[in-house]
């Protein structure tokens, strides 16, 4: 019988970072025997060279960690233009927490204790996300325009007065199924499907918080939206410019 063994070279490579040394050690020998290289981290602090030097390409973070926890360390690196998924860990598995985790700028959320299939299916699922229409490159989307900002579907930019403004994985798949769906008022389920895919136990306030983020973005007074509008009882719709909503 002949043995065959992964080469790290075809291994998806990602970045835990858990005080934990018990889970750590058994969340690597498990995503190991599911295709992940795993690099492990007790905190925060050589995050930013693990990052440089490795680029994973997804990061799961631990929310309570000894000196810059989880939310303060994701808010820091979308705040810089960082775009890898992050996926957060939290003891606290209510939704005020996800809430949080998903305002900072996170990918999704695993609430401890669980099961490291449960993390395994949405290591996987996020990183689909990226890897699928409506999150992938559209070489078809053209460039939309509305007020001072252009989105390009085909280079996943969106950018103000050529100035290239950085998106989530999740923020660009939810902008892009608006925008692929422009004046046609979409479910949160729908926009769930689009923008989560397969992911376990997602909810509906998911959506509502990436709204909000991409509001406060793209709208003049994200109090008053014009571009992305709520549809009440149904969910939201993007409502381009008269003459907008074209290729440039």
């Amino acid at each position: 019988m002949m043995t065959v063994t992964r080469s790290t070279q075809t291994m998806k490579k990602i970045l835990l970072v858990d005080d934990d040394p018990e889970l750590r050690q058994l969340l690597a020998t498990y995503l190991g025997r599911h295709g992940f290289d795993t690099l492990l981290l007790p905190d925060t602090r050589q995050l930013d060279a693990f990052l440089e030097r490795y680029q994973p390409q997804l990061m799961v973070l631990d929310l309570m960690l000894p000196g810059e926890d989880g939310l303060a360390a994701c808010r820091r690196l979308r705040a810089r233009g960082e775009t890898r998924p992050i996926i957060m860990l939290t003891a606290r598995d209510e939704t005020v927490d996800r809430v949080i985790g998903l305002e900072t700028g996170a990918d999704d959320y695993v609430g401890k204790p669980f099961d490291p299939r449960e993390l395994v299916a949405r290591i996987e699922a996020v990183l689909r996300r990226g890897a699928r229409p409506p999150a992938a490159p559209d070489p078809a989307g053209g460039v939309t325009r509305f007020g001072n900002w252009l989105f390009d579907r085909a280079s996943r930019q969106l950018s103000k007065d050529g100035q290239v403004v950085g998106l989530t994985s999740g923020e660009f798949a939810l902008l892009n199924a608006l925008v692929a769906n422009a004046n046609r008022p979409m479910k949160r389920e729908r926009l769930l499907e689009l923008t989560r895919g397969e992911t376990t136990e997602a909810f509906d306030r998911a959506i509502d918080v990436q709204i909000h983020r991409l509001r406060r973005l793209i709208e003049a007074d994200h109090a008053h939206p014009r571009y992305l509008q709520t549809v009440w009882g149904i969910g939201y719709v993007f409502v381009p410019d008269a003459a907008g909503d074209c290729p440039a």
